[in-house]
């Protein structure tokens, strides 16, 4: 190991307790870059993150990774269970692999980055988030999704954006069907560019953001104002 990468303290989930590992990065002070070693499918990791730091996980982890996020950035080298990213408040969360149901759910803010496929309901009841897939969603993505932009570079499972309110959608692929409320909507000049820097945010630099169609609520399932748009 070179010395430049003994610089980096290294977490081995088969020997520490994890819940050792999340003590110490909610200590006080916390700054630099971590890495979790042989995380085995574990639960919460690297839950609750209050700090500018950067944590690389190396290897798949179970539910509820990397939650409540605020500053850091997460790197997770595989995949990610149930509630990757849940109530996300700020930093980055990237997973190199795919991610199971309910990822960023209720996210109030920060990017999540999915580069394989996610399951149901990503982003369900999303508050600011945004989410880039590199793959498809599952079904009810986007269910109840009141702020935030969803960006599916893939294809989109039933009922896509079902009760949605002002939170945007912009897919590539095809949606087997659109949920309640939800309608196409048109691709102006602005959300061309929006697209474009959450694609080249989460490193999709090649798309072309006029392969996406938007879409959004028709706004006809609560009360709408102008004070309210998004």
């Amino acid at each position: 190991m070179s010395s430049a990468d003994e610089a980096v303290p290294a977490f081995d989930l088969s020997t520490t307790p994890l819940r050792e590992v999340n003590q110490a990065l909610h200590a006080s002070g916390l700054e630099g870059e971590y890495v979790i070693e042989n995380p085995r499918g574990a639960h919460n990791v690297a839950v609750g993150l209050d700090a500018p730091v950067k944590v690389t996980v190396n290897g798949h982890l179970g539910y509820y990774a990397a939650g409540m996020n605020q500053q850091a950035e997460v790197v997770v080298n595989g995949n990610a269970g149930q509630g990757l990213a849940e109530n996300m408040m700020s930093g980055t969360v990237h997973v190199t692999g795919s991610a199971s149901q309910s990822a960023g759910a209720t996210g109030r803010g920060g990017l999540l980055v999915i580069d394989g496929d996610a399951g149901a309901r990503c982003g369900i009841s999303m508050k600011g988030i945004d989410i880039v897939v590199g793959g498809d969603v599952g079904h009810m993505s986007a269910f109840m999704a009141q702020k935030g932009r969803l960006v599916v570079r893939g294809d989109a499972g039933d009922a896509l954006g079902d009760s949605l309110y002002e939170a945007r959608i912009y897919l590539r692929g095809a949606a087997k069907s659109l949920g309640a409320d939800c309608v196409e909507k048109e691709m102006r000049p602005e959300h061309l560019e929006e697209l474009a820097g959450l694609l080249k945010a989460a490193g999709f630099v090649d798309d072309d953001p006029a392969s996406y169609k938007r879409y959004g609520s028709a706004r006809t399932l609560y009360h709408f104002t102008h004070e309210n748009e998004y």
